[in-house]
Formats: structure tokens, sequence, C-alpha cells
């Protein structure tokens, strides 16, 4: 049995192409693992608040000195780390905003990298994740196509993400790509492409 998390960034809804791209992982990991259990993370719906002095005090505080400001703003990072400690598999939806992941998933991110409690650095300084042996497939949409070709180099969302998970123990990720959505030629065909692209391990 796999238990799923379905990361959810886009604000676009039902029409959100990484949904859409995120549901169709979903399926193919249902066909692999019919038993598996998924759990949905809205981001659009369930707004994690960028980071301020309260949030980040509350985690370098002790719990027997946290005032209640302090319970109430760590909550959310609580419940979300669980969330990821508990899933085998993450499906990330992860479209293209200029150029970057949308401020959604990366004040999602920053409530879920945390010292000591998904990563720490050891005694030679170097960094370690704690959510080992778990797969990621994180699911992009782009107007344009930056898997190759001379826009590569605008590609800020899967380099930063391949990182940023491999930081929290996360290794294996897999990226699944619509791109060329608003290019002739190739946008009538780019989520099909994308779809035909995906193999569960």
């Amino acid at each position: 049995m796999k238990k799923v998390l379905h990361i959810i960034s886009s604000p676009q809804g039902e029409a959100s192409v990484t949904k859409k791209l995120g549901n169709s992982i979903i399926e193919k990991i249902k066909a692999k693992y019919p038993d598996s259990i998924l759990k949905e993370r809205n981001l659009t719906t369930t707004l994690f608040p960028h980071l301020e002095e309260v949030q980040i005090g509350s985690w370098f505080t002790p719990a027997e000195n946290h005032t209640p400001e302090h319970v109430q703003a760590i909550k959310i990072s609580e419940e979300a780390i669980a969330e990821m400690q508990e899933a085998d598999i993450y499906v990330i939806g992860a479209p293209f905003y200029n150029f970057a992941i949308p401020s959604t998933l990366k004040a999602y991110l920053d409530h879920i990298v945390r010292p000591g409690i998904t990563f720490r650095y050891d005694e030679n300084g170097q960094p370690e994740g704690f959510l080992k042996n778990k797969k990621a497939y994180v699911a992009i949409a782009s107007s344009g196509v930056y898997s190759e070709g001379k826009f590569q180099s605008f590609d800020f969302v899967s380099p930063y993400l391949k990182f940023l998970l491999g930081f929290i123990g996360i290794t294996d990720v897999t990226f699944i790509r619509a791109e060329g959505l608003r290019i002739e030629g190739i946008k009538e065909t780019a989520f099909e492409k994308g779809v035909e692209s995906i193999a569960i391990d």
C-alpha cells in the first residue's frame, strides 16, 4: 500500500494543466498500486503564510516556552511536515511562474524545510535530509520549452526543486512536463506528450 500526497499550487482550479497532469500521474500510480491512499494538499485553498518573525521564533523556541502565538504559528508547519513524513509518494504541481515556482509553493516549502525536523548538518557540516526512501513526481507546465534548447537555462523550476527536495532527503525525483503550451505546432499535443511520458517506478 502506497500513501500518495498530491500537492497543488496552481490557482486555476480544474483548468490547471499541472493539476490535470498530476491527476494523470496519480491514475498511473493507482494502476500500479491499486490499494494506494490519496491525500490532497491544495495550497490555494489553505494558504501558507510567508515566513515572519513569529514563525521563525516558534521553530527555535523550546516547546515548553512557546507562547499561544508560537503555538498557533507553528501548527500549520507541523501538520504539513507530518503529511510529508507519512506519505510514500509525492505528486507536486509546479507551474512556471516567471521562470520559477509559484509563491504558494515556495511558502509551503519554507514551512517544510526545518532544521532538526526535516534536515540537519552533521559533525562535518554536511546536510542530511530526513525524508528518505520517498518518491516525488513533479508535474511542470510551461508556455515555452525549457527542458532543452536555447531557453533551457531559463528553467529555475526543476533545478531548484531537485536540489531542495534532495536537501531534505527526497533524492528520487522525476519531472513530467507539459511544455510549449503557447507555441503553435507544439501546444496541440503538449499535454498528451506529457501524459505519455509518465512512467511509474
